[in-house]
């Protein structure tokens, strides 16, 4: 009992630690950004404004931290979103099925996506990272099939999930059941067990290819709710080409990083949302500054470079998935 008493004690210091570290980030970038530029930036309504965008990279990422925390990667992500909300928009307005086709449209995509990276990924035992960039590209090509080279734009009375308190109830319905399925269910169970140590989980008999579909899955399902959450903030979604879609990969994967960094305060989720936050602040730092993009991308590039280096470690003679 004692043992018991001590483990759960140490967990809840841990994620003390884990949380005051989190806001401690939170308020040293907009305090930096605060002092620099005081007059356009960092007010209750702008914080408000930024933490509502960073729900939309905060969703996605949740469900790819599924797939990253077994050591595997995704660079099919900017394609699904594409691809998700470019089809829910096409059900909401051509087949006239309004906000069930935009959501149902774009999660089943999403979901299907991931069904494909998946079974790919198992079948052809390459690396994932080539396998979900060849799949990109296939994915930008039907996108752009599917929308015929035309914007497709979402009615105005279709955006409810663009602003509150749609916004914030599409997330947290997203963050509840993702934190389920971590921490209640078997797929959460083995999904660590498969990223602590694969040749363990394959001795204690997990099916580990049918869980590594399963978290590509899963992944692809809350891209295609962020996928629904983008367009309806954003308004419309373009189909692009070569390779153009990877420019949204890298938001939500930075989000996901902060969620390996804190993994073990045993908060993986809540980093990842309050990392998007940062990420947000950092942003709107800079566009309040005047910045040039180049230099957004250049200080983003760098962040995310120092959070990849800092959390993940890989073995010498492992093999990268």
């Amino acid at each position: 009992m004692n043992e018991l008493n001590k483990s759960t004690g140490k967990k809840m210091s841990g994620q003390v630690m884990g949380y005051l570290l989190l806001f401690l980030l939170v308020a040293i970038s907009w305090g930096i950004f605060k002092i620099i530029t005081p007059n356009n930036f960092g007010s209750a309504k702008n914080m408000m404004s930024y933490f509502e965008a960073s729900l939309l990279a905060a969703v996605g990422a949740v469900g790819f931290y599924f797939v990253m925390v077994m050591g595997m990667f995704d660079f099919s992500i900017g394609a699904n979103i594409m691809l998700s909300a470019i089809v829910g928009c096409v059900f909401a307005n051509r087949f006239g099925l309004s906000y069930f086709g935009l959501v149902v449209g774009a999660i089943l995509t999403g979901a299907l996506v991931g069904l494909l990276n998946g079974v790919f990924y198992v079948k052809l035992r390459i690396p994932s990272m080539i396998v979900t960039t060849g799949l990109a590209l296939i994915y930008e090509s039907l996108a752009n099939y599917i929308a015929g080279g035309v914007e497709q734009t979402l009615p105005s009375n279709l955006r409810a999930f663009g602003q509150m308190p749609g916004n914030i109830i599409l997330a947290a319905i997203a963050f509840a059941i993702a934190y389920l399925l971590l921490n209640y269910t078997r797929i959460g169970t083995y999904t660590y067990a498969i990223g602590s140590n694969e040749f363990v989980a394959k001795n204690m008999g997990i099916n580990v290819n049918k869980y590594k579909v399963l978290a590509f899955i899963i992944s692809g399902a809350f891209l295609g709710i962020m996928a629904v959450l983008t367009i309806s903030y954003g308004s419309s979604m373009v189909a692009v080409t070569g390779m153009a879609s990877m420019s949204r990969n890298f938001v939500p994967t930075m989000g996901c990083f902060f969620g390996l960094a804190f993994k073990k305060y045993g908060m993986p989720l809540p980093a990842i949302i309050l990392g998007e936050f940062v990420i947000n602040i950092i942003f709107f730092g800079f566009i309040a500054l005047g910045a040039p993009t180049a230099i957004q991308d250049v200080i983003t590039g760098f962040a995310l470079l120092i959070i990849v280096t800092l959390t993940t470690k890989v073995a010498k003679g492992e093999i990268v998935k």
